[in-house]
């Protein structure tokens, strides 16, 4: 994992756009099984929202109810629409993560911010699982077997809208994807000329 190239966040919240991911990677216990548990080398993922005026947000999957969910207007845990900047500075601060951003090359036209919408509308507030529910739910799907959406892990968020959004086919169920399915080392295929650039460190 690489921090030769960095960027500010406020250069990073300013540069973003939607579809951007935004990967973290922690020190604490559950940071740690998450990880584990995937062999993957963050364990946290969001993707950004740039809509029209609104500001920059960070549409993801968590335990903490802290911030507010920009979407219903309440504090509850599991799918979230936050804040951005509020987010990046929960996580890296209060959470203690390291914050990696990478951009999305892709036409986000209207069809694809629509069904962007529909996605919110769908999953926001679905529960975060617990770990062993996590750990079946993965395991699940990289056998091929999709699980319910009762409750949905933060890959699987990010997963669930770039499929509606028509930039990750539905060859595999959501529960399939893990935070470290979306770092480039793993080398994801878009579609439709989609392409997500290398990581640059957040910092600041």
């Amino acid at each position: 994992m690489s921090d030769d190239t960095t960027i500010s966040l406020a250069d990073a919240v300013d540069q973003t756009r939607t579809g951007d991911l935004w990967l973290f990677r922690g020190r604490s216990v559950a940071d740690r099984a998450i990880r584990m548990l995937s062999n993957a080398p963050v364990n946290h993922v969001g993707m950004a929202v740039v809509l029209d005026d609104l500001p920059p947000l960070m549409w993801h999957a968590e335990l903490g109810k802290g911030l507010l969910d920009l979407y219903t207007g309440t504090h509850h845990r599991g799918v979230q629409l936050h804040d951005l900047r509020a987010a990046v500075e929960q996580w890296a601060g209060r959470y203690e993560q390291q914050v990696w951003l990478r951009q999305l090359t892709a036409d986000i036209d209207r069809p694809r911010e629509d069904a962007l919408l529909r996605t919110i509308a769908r999953l926001d507030g679905t529960p975060f699982p617990s770990t062993a529910a996590l750990a079946g739910r993965w395991a699940r799907g990289r056998v091929r077997s999709k699980a319910g959406l009762e409750q949905v892990f933060c890959a699987e968020v990010v997963a669930a809208t770039y499929q509606e959004m028509g930039l990750l086919d539905d060859e595999r169920p959501t529960n399939y994807y893990d935070p470290g399915r979306f770092w480039s080392g793993d080398h994801l295929t878009l579609q439709d000329g989609a392409v997500l650039g290398s990581e640059v460190r957040v910092v600041g």
